[in-house]
């Protein structure tokens, strides 16, 4: 299975602009600029794309955890917060952070701890990520 994105850009770093895409459509010609990744601009930028793909893929790595557990949540959400920070050697990712809320019937504190350990792990977005991921979870009654 591959999944593809794309990206075009145009012009130098600072006055350049460029577009992001994905093969399924979702993103089409996505704006995204150096206004948008290191100021406020109006658009995207990678990190905030990794952080959404991250906080979705543990999300639903979560569920199948639960799910191992004979347990159905209710409700799941994860939010993640990717750190893009300036060192010596450059721009870099350096942390993400998932704060992670769920509902689940029947989960006690120990089902929860072991389901979302186990997600955090096992994403494939978390092995892909060569930075430190912490995490906050909170299972809401």
């Amino acid at each position: 299975m591959k999944r593809k994105g794309s990206a075009v850009w145009q012009g130098d770093l600072k006055a350049g602009k460029g577009t992001v895409s994905t093969e399924s459509g979702v993103l089409a010609q996505t704006q995204y600029s150096f206004g948008t990744r290191f100021e406020n601009g109006k658009g995207t930028n990678p990190e905030e794309l990794i952080a959404a793909a991250h906080a979705g893929c543990f999300t639903m790595a979560l569920s199948a955890q639960l799910g191992n557990a004979g347990l159905t949540a209710e409700r799941l959400e994860t939010t993640a917060t990717v750190n893009f920070e300036k060192l010596e050697a450059g721009w870099t990712v350096t942390q993400v952070h998932l704060d992670v809320k769920g509902k689940v019937p029947k989960a006690d504190a120990a089902a929860w701890e072991k389901a979302t350990a186990a997600a955090k792990s096992g994403c494939p977005i978390s092995r892909l990520l060569n930075t430190t991921i912490t995490m906050d979870v909170r299972l809401e009654a």
